[in-house]
């Protein structure tokens, strides 16, 4: 499999008018084309609502924050990562089994 390169292409590096860009299934980028794009990624940004409220409801989550000392938050870190979840769920779950005790 050929290695794929990032670039970084600054707008007025490019001149579409003169010069032949495709994109990766080949069809030609030209003004037309980047509005359209630009079109497409506004639309979806304006459609993403964020990740799902944990209520349930079409409302936004309340929140909680606290702070821990660095070593803590390394070892929630690290378990999160072994148990395949983020240090957010674990400490949902750790809550809800504290309050049901």
């Amino acid at each position: 499999m050929a290695e794929q390169r990032a670039y970084s292409i600054e707008a007025h590096q490019i001149d579409l008018e003169n010069e032949a860009v495709h994109d990766s299934q080949g069809r030609r980028v030209d003004a037309a084309y980047v509005e359209g794009a630009v079109r497409n990624v506004h639309e979806h940004l304006k459609n993403k609502g964020g990740r799902p409220s944990l209520s349930g409801a079409a409302t936004r989550s309340p929140q909680v924050t606290f702070r821990v000392a660095a070593d803590v938050k390394a070892a929630a870190e690290a378990r999160a990562i072994r148990e395949g979840t983020t240090v957010s769920a674990m400490a949902r779950e750790a809550f809800k089994r504290y309050l049901a005790s």
